[in-house]
């Protein structure tokens, strides 16, 4: 049994990430006998391969606006372990992972001794499940851990599926063709149950249409003709069918989350009867605050996580936007299984100065290695991650901003020696 936070958290991280079979086979397992706790609670689903955390909060702040106790499932954190799990804005306690995490570990000791052990994600997301109901949480919002269909999440049956877009990520779990990604995320969407996207790419769309006219799901898709007079500085403000919002998150790509979240709750309102104002949307945007994307400091450091392509060309088009004629310096350290050179690719043609680091994590590319990989005329390489990004920041001129990227845990740290 389990009895201080630290040694909780440290079994969690340490128990392994993918079990021996890649199904639902434990999680519904470990579900049933718990007498399904995911079933207590009405949820929303969100996968997608970027924006899925961002549009998570803006529909768990606009379900809070409209006075819903909102529960939100998120991976992975930026802040705290407990992030992870959250209602309204308050994180799960330590003691309540102590508590939970002592509740499964004799379910978790009688898989792992006939080799079947229930995965990391599989804990929390058993965790999250049981908290929320025990919590009696109004709504849901689930964010899928890596794909759909197979995800540990996928045992709802949510009132509303959401995806945001689809590119290139976790080719070696998802297929790597952008049909095969798509075909495993569209595993999120339920029979009767609408799903609203806001995929873009138009070869995509028959494969979308066609997945929700078997499964008999309403399908929404996003037209961004309907939205105009942007303006990204560092808040982003945009119209939508005629009516202004504005999120304190930067970039274009949010506002392409925004409105994903605006018609996701739409889709809600109408399938649960809810009355849910304009003034209830525009104010649940506004409150959103999501750490670590696009997180500006001091108007001069800017923390993102992009990992992906999709990731870095956004954070590339605000960038370039944002801070014309200012000299860019970017401070990275990439993943080992991402596509880092298409990554470093996209990061050689927009900064003026880049450096290479790396920091203890298991997953993490060697600094060398990501060095060796770019064609940046002004490339540089630190092992101390801190020490140079305090002397980056430091030493910052008025015409240079700081970008710190690749990564989502890196940015974790990062952020560490800022608040």
């Amino acid at each position: 049994m389990f009895q201080d936070f630290e040694t909780t958290k440290n079994w969690i991280e340490k128990i392994q990430r993918f079990g021996s079979k890649l199904d639902l086979s434990r999680i519904t397992a470990v579900m049933a006998r718990l007498g399904n706790p995911e079933r207590d609670y009405p949820t929303i689903h969100v996968a997608g391969t970027n924006g899925k955390g961002s549009t998570a909060s803006y529909i768990k702040s606009i379900l809070m606006e409209a006075g819903f106790r909102v529960g939100i499932y998120i991976s992975p954190y930026i802040v705290k372990f407990n992030e992870r799990i959250a209602i309204n804005n308050d994180y799960i306690s330590d003691e309540d992972v102590i508590r939970y995490t002592n509740d499964l570990l004799p379910i978790w000791n009688e898989f792992n001794d006939r080799n079947d052990t229930i995965t990391f994600f599989e804990v929390l997301t058993i965790m999250c499940f049981l908290y929320f109901r025990d919590q009696k949480v109004d709504y849901a919002v689930i964010e899928v851990g890596l794909g759909g269909k197979l995800d540990a999440t996928n045992v709802i049956l949510p009132e509303v599926s959401v995806i945001t877009n689809i590119s290139y990520d976790h080719m070696n779990v998802l297929g790597d063709t952008l049909e095969s990604i798509a075909m495993n995320k569209l595993g999120i969407v339920k029979q009767g149950r609408p799903l609203v996207t806001s995929v873009e790419k138009t070869e995509l769309l028959p494969l979308f249409r066609q997945v929700c006219e078997e499964k008999e799901s309403e399908l929404t898709i996003i037209d961004f003709s309907k939205v105009s007079d942007i303006s990204v500085e560092e808040t982003t403000a945009f119209n939508y069918e005629g009516d202004r919002y504005e999120v304190t998150l930067t970039g274009y790509h949010q506002v392409k989350n925004a409105v994903l979240a605006v018609e996701a709750v739409r889709a809600l309102a109408k399938r649960n009867r809810l009355e849910i104002s304009y003034e209830m949307i525009r104010d649940g945007l506004y409150k959103t605050r999501w750490p670590g994307r696009f997180e500006i400091f001091n108007h001069n450091v800017i923390l993102d996580g992009a990992h992906n392509i999709g990731g870095v060309v956004a954070l590339k088009e605000t960038v370039t936007s944002l801070y014309k004629g200012k000299k860019i310096k970017c401070l990275v350290s990439i993943m080992h299984d991402k596509e880092h050179q298409k990554i470093i690719d996209v990061l050689d043609s927009f900064s003026d100065e880049l450096y290479f680091t790396q920091f203890e994590y298991a997953r993490r590319a060697d600094a060398e290695v990501l060095f060796g990989e770019s064609h940046n005329a002004n490339k540089k390489m630190y092992l101390d991650f801190k020490s140079i990004f305090n002397e980056l920041k430091d030493n910052l001129g008025k015409d240079e901003v700081l970008i710190v990227t690749g990564s989502l845990y890196f940015i974790s740290e990062i952020r560490k020696l800022l608040v």
